[in-house]
């Protein structure tokens, strides 16, 4: 098994199924996947050297005081996976730590932050690009020390070639930071919203057969004011991921339109 998918997957395949009483059943199709799940680290980390989030001169980063709502988001979802994974390995839990840092790594990080930080990085304003490269070091490196305990190999690899590093991963200091301190609420609902509207649009289009590369038109019946913001500052964003061309207000909905619910909201595709 290891020869075919590597000691990390196998690794991760026991913990995540490790679950206190249970009988473990093993799944050849759980440790392909678990491989694949190192993989998209591995290509999360070869993007952040390709928008040059790492500099040989830097051993790390240290958490920054982001201003753009995605990046305090970001880092507010980092907290509190740090909070469940030390809950769920001092109670032996090793099944909650590793589906934890699975929804976490894959789902948050790697599905929706990077693909949320693009046009961050293709902004023309130096200070957002150097908080969004701070913000996805840091990210990044917290998810290497807290996967290292069940995946050794592979983030003691990328941790190696990131940055000048002072010491090994295996000797790193176990992050202490607190939940409350990083998370903004305000920032959290925000990312959240724009994060629903997305899925919602993408699963309207998929039920209609909406060709991938179809840009299609929005409208809008209603939409109180804490939406209405949220739309306005990562209308961009929502665009590009949505596939979406415009957003028009309207009375009602034409005959034929698939409507999308949102908080606060009311769109029609």
């Amino acid at each position: 098994i290891i020869d075919e998918y590597g000691a990390d997957a196998l690794r991760f395949t026991n913990a995540a199924m490790a679950s206190l009483g249970g009988v473990l059943k093993l799944d050849m199709q759980r440790i392909a996947g678990y491989r694949n799940f190192g993989t998209k680290l591995w290509n999360a980390v070869n993007f952040a050297n390709f928008n040059e989030v790492y500099d040989e001169a830097k051993p790390g980063y240290s958490c920054p005081e982001a201003k753009a709502a995605v990046n305090q988001w970001i880092i507010g979802e980092t907290a509190k996976v740090r909070v469940e994974v030390d809950a769920a390995l001092e109670a032996y839990r090793f099944n909650d730590a590793a589906l934890s840092l699975y929804a976490f790594v894959w789902g948050k990080v790697c599905d929706w932050y990077i693909e949320l930080s693009k046009p961050l990085f293709g902004s023309e304003d130096e200070a957002v690009i150097a908080e969004t490269r701070q913000t996805l070091g840091w990210v990044l490196d917290q998810c290497m020390v807290l996967l290292h305990p069940i995946m050794p190999f592979i983030t003691e690899e990328l941790w190696g070639q990131t940055g000048t590093r002072t010491k090994m991963l295996v000797h790193a200091d176990w992050p202490a930071y607190a939940a409350a301190d990083l998370v903004n609420a305000e920032a959290d609902r925000e990312i959240n919203w724009v994060i629903s509207v997305i899925e919602n649009t993408r699963s309207a289009r998929a039920q209609m057969h909406v060709p991938a590369g179809l840009k299609v038109a929005m409208l809008v019946t209603e939409i109180d004011e804490a939406a209405q913001t949220a739309w306005d500052r990562n209308e961009a964003m929502i665009k590009r991921l949505a596939r979406v061309e415009s957003l028009d207000v309207s009375e009602t909905f034409p005959k034929g339109t698939v409507s999308i619910a949102a908080p606060g909201a009311t769109f029609g595709l």
